[in-house]
């Protein structure tokens, strides 16, 4: 029995062995030197230890596990010193921290986006600084943009106030300007994190328009209490990213999985579902919480709500019009009870 627990200790601490070296892999490619050769020469000694360590395992001898221990170690000390950072070269639509002033119902929102996009990467930057009255919020929509399949999207959140202004809220990569944000590089400490508020013209529009990924606007039911206290949420949220930064995880802080804290805060209960990880999935998810306009199937919801062709449509001489967010809500299904879009 001995010999065969001996055994299976040693097939488990070679999966251990093989699981830090992968892990060690992607974080030396994406956190390690900026010379592309350095990285490599780290990677082939990184896995020359792994190698020694699991030879050790089979041998057996100790020397190859105490040079992967070693080496492991040091891996450790080093990434514990990668730590969030707000003082970096941004990318322009990222520059900016949302930074937030509270008197009661009223805040001022300062570093508000409403850039002009023209394509991808010809855009006009414009910041601004809004004031808003929680006290006039009244609805909340949730838009999904495809940009890789159907399996994924970016999810944002609206919301509308009454006298006809929307606020939309992204979690989004902090990227380095020039940089490109890769899903793998998101599990290795790749970017920051960030909160972007920005006008539905710009934030909605670039996907639609410039970008022409498929996007959907989905009306959802909650209510005004609820509605506020989400709202309030993405400020505390802001506040707590400008004091201290945080980094973008694809897997466990993402565009969904922080809204998903966030609003389990206010519905107690609120299930967890792969579908939080597989984001463009999420509609299917918050239509099973009788969330949308379940008197549709999910294919005709996601059929009317498809918002491209309006938005496109709604630009005057290339320039975004200012009735865009009446124009892409115009005729969308919404739940029962769920307030008409402002005038």
């Amino acid at each position: 029995m001995s010999a065969v627990l001996l055994v299976a200790a040693r097939i488990v601490a070679g999966l251990l062995v093989v699981l830090v070296a992968g892990y060690g892999t992607g974080a030396l490619w994406f956190r390690g030197p900026r010379p592309r050769a350095l990285r490599i020469v780290l990677i082939v000694a990184w896995w020359a230890a792994a190698l020694a360590g699991l030879v050790g395992l089979i041998v057996p001898d100790r020397v190859g596990p105490a040079v992967f221990a070693i080496a492991g170690l040091m891996f450790a000390l080093w990434w514990a010193q990668i730590r969030p950072r707000s003082d970096r070269p941004w990318a322009d639509d990222v520059e900016r921290v949302l930074h937030v002033e509270r008197n009661g119902a009223r805040v001022r929102l300062h570093n508000v986006r409403n850039f002009h996009w023209r394509t991808r990467d010809d855009y006009t930057p414009n910041w601004e600084t809004r004031d808003y009255d929680l006290d006039q919020l009244v609805a909340v929509d949730m838009v999904a943009s495809y940009w890789m399949g159907p399996t994924i999207a970016h999810t944002l959140v609206s919301f509308a106030f009454a006298d006809g202004r929307h606020l939309v809220f992204s979690v989004e990569v902090r990227r380095l300007a020039g940089e490109q944000f890769s899903a793998i590089g998101g599990l290795f400490r790749q970017c920051e994190l960030a909160l972007v508020a920005a006008d539905e013209r710009d934030i909605v529009r670039t996907r639609t328009t410039a970008r022409r990924e498929d996007v959907y606007l989905y009306r959802v039911a909650l209510p005004r209490p609820g509605i506020r206290a989400l709202f309030e949420a993405y400020l505390d949220t802001a506040e707590t990213l400008e004091r201290r930064p945080r980094f973008y995880n694809t897997l466990t802080s993402n565009c969904t999985t922080l809204v998903y804290d966030m609003v389990k805060a206010i519905v107690p209960g609120l299930p967890w579902n792969w579908r939080l990880l597989a984001s463009g999935h999420l509609p299917e998810y918050l239509y099973d919480l009788d969330a949308l306009d379940t008197r549709l199937s999910m294919a005709e919801l996601r059929r009317r709500c498809c918002i491209n062709d309006v938005a496109i449509a709604s630009d005057i001489d290339g320039q975004a019009s200012p009735d865009f967010s009446d124009a892409i809500r115009r005729n969308l299904p919404a739940p029962e009870g769920t307030p008409a879009p402002p005038p």
